[in-house]
């Protein structure tokens, strides 16, 4: 992979950092970069020596600003090409969401648009101070669809959803994180530091147990009232109990020493 690939990948240990790297951009992304965004998490998934993932944007001035409005053009003049657009978005998203390994936001800079709109399907959101986010489309004249719209609801709630639309706001990190729109503000100097502390410390946690943790909040945000839920549903809450892990976990905090997590 060269260093002036649009998206980076480096893998450091059990920690996968993916770099939006179009700093001259603000990290903007093009359509052909949703698609291989899609691709490279679903190697991730499948790569067992990953136990966490960072995303981050090149340069420290954005984290992304979002859809290359370059491309709209000839990627999204009509409803036709839109919906082909929005596939491959909300593919890359949904793979975000499906990869089955904790993910984290780092975020510096801007934050806005289609990048504010990915954040919201990773799991943990870190901004440094200086962060601003927000999805202002309605000054293109492009509104969210319902993917975007329901992960943004379920994050901050419909109103704040609304007023950030309506007025088409990008607000500082402080407010991001009042409104539950980040999980931490950091001092800039500090965030990639505590980013990564936290990334490592998921990392030596069960993976199986991050992975199944998952897939159990999404039922619950699918089926709040737990109805209806399958044999499946029911026996994933039990699967790591047949694990290898389990075994090592509650060996090792009778022996009073740090659990060696495998994955199996």
């Amino acid at each position: 992979m060269s260093t002036t690939d649009p998206i980076l990948l480096n893998i450091d240990g059990a920690i996968a950092t993916v770099t939006f790297n179009r700093p001259g951009r603000r990290n903007a992304i093009t359509f052909a970069m949703w698609n291989h965004l899609q691709r490279l998490l679903v190697d991730l998934k499948d790569n067992p020596a990953v136990r966490a993932i960072v995303f981050r944007g090149a340069g420290g001035e954005a984290f992304s600003a979002g859809a290359d409005i370059s491309e709209f053009a000839t990627h999204r003049n009509n409803a036709g090409k839109a919906t082909l657009y929005n596939a491959a978005f909300d593919a890359a998203m949904d793979m975000a969401e499906a990869v089955g390994k904790p993910t984290l936001c780092l975020i510096e800079g801007a934050c806005v648009g289609g990048g504010c709109e990915f954040s919201t399907a990773c799991d943990i959101r870190i901004a440094s101070d200086t962060a601003r986010m927000g999805v202002p489309i309605a000054r293109l004249g492009l509104p969210i669809a319902y993917r975007e719209m329901r992960r943004m609801v379920r994050l901050i709630g419909h109103a704040k959803t609304m007023e950030l639309l309506l007025t088409a706001a990008i607000i500082p990190a402080a407010e991001a994180h009042a409104i539950g729109l980040v999980n931490h503000v950091v001092a800039t100097e500090e965030v990639e530091a505590f980013t990564y502390d936290m990334a490592n410390k998921i990392a030596a946690l069960a993976p199986v147990v991050h992975r199944v943790h998952k897939e159990i909040l999404h039922t619950v945000l699918e089926h709040p009232a737990l109805e209806g839920l399958t044999p499946a549903h029911q026996a994933l809450a039990v699967s790591p109990y047949e694990t290898e892990d389990f075994q090592e976990g509650w060996r090792a905090f009778l022996e009073k020493r740090p659990p060696q997590f495998q994955g199996r």
